[in-house]
């Protein structure tokens, strides 16, 4: 066989404002986690010094409430099923965990405004991996 290609993809919706601001915290959230582990690994460690908790103790407690709102508020803005800003609060317990979050979130088209799951080049609605259905904003006439 000569000349065969792989299939198109779909285009992936882009993200909605709020999906970028939601991104944006996500990965801060992980960022101050990570701070916060290594502020913890400089105070029971050899070095014995508690400035790294102290800063950074600060910092994710201030992100984390951040994280928190912007779930709610992507939730409803976004049209999150329950279950989605769900997993969304609990991804935030366990250290670095909203990073791979967002990427599932942006791959499967949740940081897009419901309405802006039709692609521009086939006019078509586009897919989602998982099982959560979508419904066109605009029906057709």
């Amino acid at each position: 066989m000569t000349g065969s290609s792989a299939p198109a993809r779909p285009a992936r919706p882009a993200v909605a404002p709020v999906g970028r601001i939601f991104a944006i915290v996500a990965l801060a959230e992980a960022v101050t986690w990570a701070g916060l582990l290594l502020g913890m690994a400089l105070k029971y460690g050899p070095v014995g010094t508690e400035t790294g908790v102290w800063l950074f103790g600060r910092l994710h407690g201030g992100v984390f409430v951040a994280y928190v709102v912007m779930v709610v508020v992507a939730a409803v803005v976004l049209r999150w099923r329950w279950w989605v800003a769900l997993l969304a609060l609990v991804c935030s317990i366990p250290p670095l965990v909203t990073v791979p979050l967002e990427i599932w979130l942006r791959r499967t088209g949740r940081l897009a405004r419901r309405g802006m799951f039709t692609s521009a080049s086939s006019g078509g609605p586009l897919s989602q991996d998982d099982t959560d259905t979508l419904v066109d904003v605009d029906p057709a006439p």
